[in-house]
């Protein structure tokens, strides 16, 4: 699974992250609710693990953004508070389970396979689109305007990317992030080349151009 944790101490961070990549699970960490709030809303994730006690923003509050957001992923509250009234108020913001500190590594573990499990918890989807252009991720084909186009690996990867997230910048950070699996920022041009390699595939042989630049932000798929 892909799991986002959001949790400022350091110590309980490392020690979720160490034990859930040993599992195979892709984990990222971030220390700070308003970041998290972000990271949540522009990253395709199985389930999230976030903390009560947070600062910039605290975890209820970044739960009931992301459930007005309509974000629907499976969230595990991780908290010293383990009150009666702290796990209900929990619940109830939108959290779908409650673990107290300290912890066993196994449950927390459980726990997190069981919400993954949850199918009517995250909607699978096959088919992306935009405008005229469709994605079947089963049968990895793409077509525009009925033509087929031929992509390379790592350019379907970046067309899905901007296609899940359609009308939303994506930065050039988030980009090498997601389909390069690169957590700095190199001396490379890798994603400005591949955009432009998308674009001669997808764009120019049509009328309407779908990728745009953001001049000074990222780029976007139009919706």
């Amino acid at each position: 699974m892909k799991i986002l944790v959001v949790e400022d101490d350091a110590t309980t961070s490392d020690y979720i992250a160490e034990g859930l990549r040993q599992e195979g699970h892709t984990v990222d960490l971030i220390d700070d609710g308003r970041d998290g709030l972000i990271r949540a809303t522009s990253g395709d994730y199985d389930v999230m693990v976030i903390d009560r006690m947070l600062p910039g923003l605290d975890g209820m509050s970044l739960v009931k953004a992301l459930r007005a957001a309509q974000n629907r992923t499976p969230v595990l509250f991780l908290t010293s508070l383990g009150g009666v009234d702290d796990r209900i108020e929990g619940l109830q913001s939108g959290g779908d389970d409650y673990l107290v500190k300290p912890f066993a590594f196994g449950e927390l573990s459980a726990r997190l396979q069981a919400l993954g499990r949850r199918p009517h918890l995250k909607e699978e989807t096959t088919v992306l689109s935009a405008g005229d252009l469709r994605m079947d991720l089963l049968a990895r084909r793409v077509t525009r305007a009925g033509k087929e186009i031929e992509l390379l690996p790592r350019e379907f990867a970046l067309l899905e990317h901007l296609l899940r997230r359609k009308g939303r910048v994506q930065t050039r950070t988030m980009l090498l992030e997601a389909v390069w699996d690169i957590s700095f920022e190199p001396q490379t041009n890798v994603v400005e080349t591949h955009i432009s390699r998308l674009r001669a595939k997808v764009d120019k042989p049509f009328e309407t151009e779908l990728i745009r630049t953001v001049r000074g932000s990222g780029y976007r798929i139009e919706a």
